[in-house]
């Protein structure tokens, strides 16, 4: 049993293995016992960074044992615990953290499609779920494609702090990323993926400096409107509304910091997960 906690503490402290996912399995039944067994005292200075003296501060700040073990914290300690796991990660372990990648193009160019082929093969990489005032297509899922709210459901986002952005789309509908299922991801390690517009971009750039932006464009506007036409999912007057927010938008690609143009999904697909994975490695040198 030492041995196994002890090489438990040897992967933690070299970042081999996720820290915020075993703490939140130690919680778990099924979570092996040299996990849910190991003292909190061990865990915390397992984090590179993370000394005695800091680690007695904090655990006598929240009230908990030295010698407490992860499985049998109570819910609140396991929470204001998990806050301040999560600050020290973000303080001493920066570029273990994921890579917001925002990608920006008008309806039709294949953003979504990209996005599957992303998520297919490359499992450190999630897609934002968007919140949207817009009703559901045919197919599509809430919590899924989309979080289907009400217009007063989207104000009371807003008011609360609860969206990265937001922007009215299509002079039409409100569309909005919300922040604590993004921020949970990059803490995890996890790249996130934003599929949204221009405006979003911009929103998100001032929050997240850090943030890729990156510019799906199409290898031409006449193929651009037969992908639209394709979908069959718009009638006529909304097909012209996306077609004039299409020209907008792809006059303000060079906002972006890269652009990839959309002939092939693959191609278009690698070039993106390697500008976030690129990312990930100057940051990681910038640390060193």
């Amino acid at each position: 049993m030492r041995r196994k906690r002890a090489a438990l503490k040897e992967l933690i402290a070299q970042g081999h293995t996720n820290i915020l996912d075993l703490f939140d399995q130690a919680s778990e039944d099924s979570a092996p016992w040299e996990l849910r067994g190991l003292r909190v005292d061990w865990f915390l200075k397992s984090i590179p960074g993370v000394g005695a003296t800091k680690c007695e501060r904090i655990l006598t700040s929240l009230g908990i044992r030295p010698t407490a073990r992860l499985g049998g914290l109570r819910v609140r300690q396991r929470s204001a615990l998990r806050v301040e796991v999560i600050q020290l990660l973000r303080h001493y372990l920066p570029h273990l953290r994921g890579v917001l990648i925002a990608l920006v193009g008008p309806s039709g160019v294949g953003k979504g499609t990209i996005v599957s082929w992303i998520l297919a093969n490359f499992p450190q990489f999630v897609v934002s779920v968007s919140a949207t005032t817009r009703k559901a297509r045919a197919g599509e899922v809430e919590g899924e494609h989309y979080f289907f709210v009400s217009e007063s459901e989207f104000d009371r986002l807003i008011a609360q702090g609860g969206l990265i952005e937001w922007a009215v789309v299509h002079e039409k509908h409100r569309y909005g990323t919300p922040s604590a299922p993004v921020q949970d991801q990059l803490d995890r390690g996890n790249n996130v993926i934003l599929e949204i517009d221009i405006q979003g971009a911009r929103a998100v750039k001032k929050k997240a400096k850090d943030a890729l932006t990156v510019f799906v464009a199409p290898p031409t506007f006449e193929e651009l409107t037969r992908r639209l036409e394709s979908r069959g999912t718009e009638d006529e007057e909304e097909k012209q509304r996306r077609l004039r927010t299409a020209r907008l938008e792809l006059a303000a690609q060079k906002e972006c910091d890269a652009l990839v143009v959309n002939t092939h999904v693959e191609e278009a697909g690698q070039f993106i997960v390697d500008l976030a994975l690129g990312a990930r490695t100057d940051k990681a040198s910038k640390e060193k």
